[in-house]
């Protein structure tokens, strides 16, 4: 009992901090229920502000489901910048692994000169913002005559460095004599990969998988700078469109889009946290 008073203010913190980064998250799901009037009672003080600040009923008084049908029924420009969004990102996500999990292999297991150097040179371009590689991308795809196509937000995700660095650790943690014996068997180093780096580095590729959809699932900065066509713009640049003015459209949306994202993080939780510890282990 004395140490569970003693821990106690350390809960209590815990649970305000807790309650203050979920409360924008919260009302995020709850304003969306509220009915036109209410709503637009809720948030006049942004479009037309008069002194008043908004109130924010935490239980609507009249809940209904008019924002949502209006979204998914009378929206059509909506599934649009949905499938951009499932476009991107899936692309980016399948060529993103295909290109990550060699790469790492080869990081983690092969034997060459410079290979401590040239895997500190991923870690470096990990650290880059994209700010500061937006400019030679731009030119890079501006050359190759992918601006204002998808291809040019995926094709540079594709090769990021962070991936490798987070599978790297999966790879690198395998007994080397696991491989040894497999290769003293007749296997080649595909199969090596196939059939004992996969299996075993299964958190790190899948932890990778998730952080990598997270992220690529909100991204602003990619898409704003290489595509103009709207059209081809993914749900993050859509919601920014809206504007207060249009309120309910945008409340909805972003109740929506917070679906796939909290989906894909409760499915690979786990793995998730097993690849985060796995990639803070030193070697």
């Amino acid at each position: 009992m004395r140490k569970k008073a003693e821990g106690l203010p350390l809960y209590i913190i815990m649970a305000v901090l807790c309650t203050a980064v979920l409360f924008p998250v919260i009302l995020a799901v709850i304003l969306p229920f509220q009915a036109h009037t209410e709503l637009k009672d809720t948030l006049s003080p942004l479009v037309n502000f008069t002194g008043k600040y908004s109130r924010i009923d935490l239980l609507p008084q009249y809940p209904s489901a008019e924002n949502f049908k209006e979204l998914l029924v009378y929206s059509p420009e909506f599934y649009r910048v949905f499938w951009n969004s499932l476009l991107m990102v899936g692309g980016i996500l399948l060529f993103q692994t295909l290109v990550a999990v060699p790469a790492a292999w080869a990081f983690a297991r092969a034997e060459f000169k410079g290979r401590r150097l040239l895997f500190n040179i991923y870690v470096i371009f990990m650290l880059m913002p994209f700010q500061v590689t937006m400019l030679s991308q731009y030119l890079v795809l501006d050359g190759m005559g992918l601006m204002n196509r998808r291809l040019a937000v995926i094709l540079p995700a594709v090769f990021s460095a962070f991936p490798v660095f987070l599978i790297y650790r999966g790879f690198a943690d395998i007994p080397r004599d696991v491989a040894d014996s497999a290769r003293i068997d007749g296997a080649n180093e595909w199969q090596v990969l196939r059939y004992i780096g996969l299996p075993l580095g299964k958190s790190g590729i899948l932890a990778c998988v998730v952080i990598s959809f997270l992220d690529l699932w909100n991204m602003v900065e990619q898409p704003l700078t290489f595509l103009r066509d709207k059209a081809l713009y993914p749900l993050s640049l859509y919601l920014p469109t809206l504007g207060a003015d249009r309120g309910e459209l945008l409340l909805a949306s972003a109740a929506v889009t917070l679906i796939p994202a909290v989906f894909v993080f409760v499915i690979g939780q786990e793995e998730l946290e097993r690849g985060i510890i796995a990639s803070a282990l030193k070697e």
